[in-house]
């Protein structure tokens, strides 16, 4: 008999709308931010709001993520564990988290996920979250598919997560402080200004001008929808796509068609299977290039 390993593709709610839509097209399971304390602080969702997604999700065996993916302040740990118990008590199925000091309040046994705001670029640094408790990670956007597989041979108990779809930073991941330095707005607390986003010029040491008001620290996007199976042969268990700023349309084209090329490889490599229950019949053609993006 094959032994098969759950294939789980992750898809972004910047709201309860998004999150339904992302269930409904296909996601086995989506992260959506809490009240407080998420890396997109104008993508927050009331816990009344939270509850309604994971009792739409659990229908259909999909989970919910919630993140709580900033650093915090010391005043802010006692409120940060009272929310952590709201969201347990609704049932949430694991927190995504940055600030290991989340690991030494009195928490409820909720399942954590180590951020990609973490810096998880190494074998080392994964060994070592899954012995503090960690039950997944999400791999650095920038890792090679190499890299990513002498991770997981390293550490072939641990399920990764791995970036799929969506922007990219030009900073590694996590370790950016050029928004904070030069506009008072931390990353790292969820108010990144997106500098990197701006057009600039080139001017070399003699004060010539070589390149004017281009955006040459604006990187591409991903779009890894080519070389899915080469990533779950890697050792890839969680497909994420980015995006908990995008609208409704762009999580259901983009969800819609990642579900489908995963279908397509789990009717060939039954190893692989599905995360979730029940099966998606889409009444249009998901299409990767209909969607936002800054190129591929």
């Amino acid at each position: 008999m094959i032994k098969q390993r759950k294939i789980e593709l992750l898809a972004p709610a910047k709201n309860l709308e998004c999150g339904i839509e992302a269930v409904n097209h296909g996601a086995d399971a989506v992260y959506i931010g809490a009240p407080k304390f998420g890396a997109r602080a104008a993508a927050v969702n009331s816990l009344e709001d939270i509850a309604a997604l994971v009792e739409h999700a659990h229908l259909y065996n999909a989970r919910i993520y919630v993140t709580v993916n900033t650093i915090l302040k010391e005043e802010e740990l006692k409120e940060t564990e009272r929310m952590i118990w709201e969201l347990y008590r609704i049932g949430v199925d694991a927190l995504i988290v940055q600030d290991m000091g989340i690991t030494r309040l009195n928490l409820p046994p909720i399942p954590l996920h180590g951020s990609t705001q973490m810096d998880n670029r190494t074998p080392e640094k994964v060994r070592f979250l899954a012995d503090a408790g960690f039950r997944q990670v999400v791999l650095a956007r920038e890792l090679s598919l190499q890299e990513i597989r002498g991770i997981h041979e390293a550490c072939p108990d641990v399920p990764l997560e791995v970036f799929v779809h969506g922007a990219l930073c030009v900073s590694y991941s996590g370790q950016c402080y050029v928004s904070q330095a030069c506009f008072g707005r931390s990353a790292n607390r969820g108010e990144c200004a997106q500098f990197c986003r701006l057009p600039f010029s080139l001017v070399d040491a003699d004060g010539k001008t070589i390149v004017r008001n281009k955006h040459l620290l604006s990187l591409k996007d991903l779009n890894q929808s080519e070389v899915l199976e080469e990533l779950l042969d890697a050792g890839a268990t969680s497909l994420k796509i980015e995006g908990r700023l995008k609208d409704v349309n762009y999580v259901k084209n983009v969800t819609a068609a990642y579900r489908r090329k995963l279908d397509a490889i789990f009717a060939r490599r039954k190893e692989y299977a599905r995360a979730s229950s029940g099966t998606c019949r889409f009444d249009f053609q998901p299409q990767l290039d209909k969607s936002f993006s800054r190129g591929f």
